[in-house]
């Protein structure tokens, strides 16, 4: 873990040390990152090693890490977007740069920003998706638990990403490294991490966003109103890239969500399950980061929990709420392709 002033915290792994001690370092080490990449990528074909992109997407998550932890302890520029949703000055700096170092690399590849939208090649195998401040109203309040989350997919398959989260307070922030790619394990700060082995509800502590959609109050009022009642707890972290991470690491038992984009969750999705989660929609389905339902839990746990949700799921079908998949103007998603 590294601290707002640069220097390492205890307990710090001897790779997050090495990684990035100072701002100017993390600088640094986030373009040899890039460098060997786009070396990789020149040389390649189509089909990138799992391992590369996960390289390109830790360089890109500490390049916007950068201009997130560079701007964390100054006053905040917010615009209203819709309803009661915002975006700061930050967000769009952040998404920025990580969207140039990603088509530095792989121009060939399709990039999607939370705030710009589809960039790049729309044709291509691989999407980029980008959330560069996930928990902007905790950055705006100086909240701890907003992060940089970057993903990559291939064939609607999330293969690599890296969450860059930030814990703290005002002047004392601090951020830890979450990286997964697919068959190459989970890790925070470099150490390996994996679901919590909870087998009860009853001892498990659960983690949602509660997010006024009007269609779906009633059932999520209910969802929360049994595991208030069942379970250990209900945690609001405010990201839902943290929230994954925290499955991941075993501090949260189980995760369930409606309405997240593929930028919220391409990343933590492919992290959480290196780490062992099990994840589906909420009615038990191959999950996709462009579904609007999404349950991840450990093996343990993942039957109770869907007993739970797949009735909520089936009420809402019937009162003909609205749960089709997320579409991306001007990109068709390749959920039918292999991949091999």
């Amino acid at each position: 873990m590294i601290s707002a002033r640069g220097a390492p915290l205890a307990g710090c792994s001897r790779y997050e040390r090495c990684l990035a001690p100072a701002l100017g370092q993390r600088k640094r080490v986030a373009q040899r990152l890039l460098t060997t990449a786009h070396a990789a990528a020149q040389s390649a074909s189509s089909k990138v090693p799992p391992a590369e992109l996960l390289a390109a997407a830790k360089a890109a998550a500490l390049v916007g890490a950068e201009v997130v932890m560079d701007a964390v302890n100054k006053p905040r520029n917010i615009s209203r977007k819709e309803g009661t949703d915002i975006v700061t000055e930050t967000d769009n700096a952040a998404e920025a740069a990580i969207t140039a170092a990603l088509l530095q690399v792989f121009p060939n590849h399709a990039v999607l920003g939370e705030e710009s939208g589809l960039m790049g090649d729309p044709t291509s195998d691989y999407l980029w998706c980008i959330d560069p401040l996930d928990g902007t109203v905790n950055f705006a309040h100086g909240y701890s638990g907003f992060n940089v989350s970057v993903g990559v997919l291939r064939h609607a398959t999330p293969i690599a990403g890296c969450v860059v989260e930030f814990i703290g307070a005002p002047g004392q922030w601090s951020m830890r490294v979450f990286t997964g790619s697919r068959n190459g394990g989970a890790f925070c700060n470099g150490e390996p991490i994996m679901v919590s082995r909870t087998k009860k509800v009853r001892d498990a502590l659960v983690a949602t966003e509660l997010v006024m959609y009007e269609d779906m109050w009633p059932h999520l009022q209910q969802l929360h109103t049994v595991f208030t009642r069942d379970s250990r707890g209900v945690r609001m972290s405010g990201a839902a890239a943290a929230n994954l991470c925290h499955l991941a690491q075993g501090t949260i038992d189980t995760y369930w969500q409606f309405n997240l984009k593929p930028w919220d969750a391409a990343a933590g999705v492919i992290i959480a399950e290196e780490a062992g989660a099990r994840i589906s929609t909420a009615d038990g389905t191959a999950f996709s980061v462009f579904d609007k339902s999404l349950l991840a839990t450990n093996d343990a746990l993942y039957e109770q929990m869907l007993a739970i949700t797949d009735p909520v799921m089936d009420a809402m079908h019937e009162q003909k709420v609205d749960l089709t998949p997320y579409k991306i103007e001007g990109y068709r998603v390749k959920t039918g392709a292999q991949l091999e």
